[in-house]
């Protein structure tokens, strides 16, 4: 019997250690959330995901050994964002990335855990930080373009295509970037002698009638703003363009490989692989309060020459030149 006992001590001594380490691997897995104003099988929110996870998997973070990662994907109204906000938050993770304003603004509402934003085109403007340089809350992260981008597209627009001299303005009015957009692209407007005409995304039943009409009166084009709506109706947007032949400018890359005419915009990919950094420098110890907010640096010009030609368009040479991408 003193034999048994004495073994089967030897037994739990040796397991000791074994449970020490699965405690303290316990200890040591980091959790993160995500709230994606994308749907979860929307092939470009996942393409921008999987640039997270690459982030961090080159900072030493893999998921399922010292990281866990919850995802809440919205996809549709600015409800669904503050139900899944709450979800998310009282999971209590250590710091959640947030794709877009709809996502960020009820995730800053609660201030209880730091926040990473991305696609956030004027935080100071939301209230998401205090300043770009000095955020002073809980969250930063990096905006998608300054407003001044917004009147190069009207410049864009109007070179590919000279006859058009009204524009419709695909715009988000419930939101201040909207709002931002549409006055950076009216302030440039006189001076290419152009009109532009906002079109309000309630609905995208109310955005097809909308462009009917606007397009109903001969040599106009089509200027698509930064929005979630934008993102999440691209395909019916992209298809009006065609059908009512509206020469069309975009505000990111993925649109004209998927048949837009033309856009220009940062490389958000490269600003999710970024927010993966912010990410672990929080981990880490660091504050949001004290990481500046980060602009985009470099933007991209695309052009789909397919669809010029459906257009009966004739894209200068120089322009082509200029791109980053031409799609034949």
């Amino acid at each position: 019997m003193k034999r048994r006992a004495f073994i089967a001590g030897l037994g739990a001594a040796a397991a000791w250690p074994l449970v020490a380490r699965a405690q303290q691997q316990s200890r040591d897995v980091r959790r993160i959330g995500v709230l994606n104003s994308l749907s979860a099988n929307d092939s470009e929110g996942q393409s921008r995901i999987a640039a997270f996870i690459q982030g961090m998997q080159e900072a030493g973070w893999i998921v399922g050994r010292n990281l866990r990662i919850d995802f809440r994907w919205a996809g549709g109204p600015i409800d669904d964002h503050r139900k899944l906000a709450t979800e998310l938050v009282a999971l209590q993770p250590d710091v959640i990335l947030a794709t877009g304003s709809a996502a960020t603004a009820p995730l800053h509402a609660t201030n209880t855990v730091p926040i990473v934003f991305v696609n956030v085109i004027d935080p100071v403007g939301a209230g998401f930080v205090e300043s770009l340089a000095r955020p002073g809350g809980n969250a930063t992260g990096f905006t998608q373009f300054e407003y001044s981008t917004s009147g190069k597209w009207l410049e864009l627009l109007k070179e590919i295509a000279p006859r058009v001299t009204r524009a419709a303005v695909l715009r988000d009015n419930a939101v201040p970037s909207g709002l931002g957009q549409f006055a950076a692209i009216q302030s440039a407007a006189p001076r290419l002698g152009m009109e532009v005409r906002p079109v309000n995304v309630r609905s995208a039943a109310e955005m097809e009638r909308a462009l009917v009409a606007f397009a109903s009166v001969p040599n106009g084009g089509l200027i698509v703003t930064g929005s979630s709506f934008s993102v999440l109706h691209r395909d019916l947007i992209i298809a009006l363009a065609a059908r009512l032949r509206l020469p069309a400018i975009y505000n990111q890359r993925f649109f004209v490989s998927q048949g837009g005419l033309m856009s220009y915009g940062p490389d958000l990919l490269e600003h999710y692989r970024l927010a993966a950094g912010y990410v672990d420098r929080i981990l880490k110890g660091e504050k949001p309060a004290n990481l500046p907010v980060q602009s985009a640096t470099k933007y991209e010009l695309s052009i789909n020459l397919k669809t010029a030609k459906a257009l009966g368009l004739n894209v200068p040479l120089i322009l082509q030149q200029r791109a980053d991408e031409v799609i034949e």
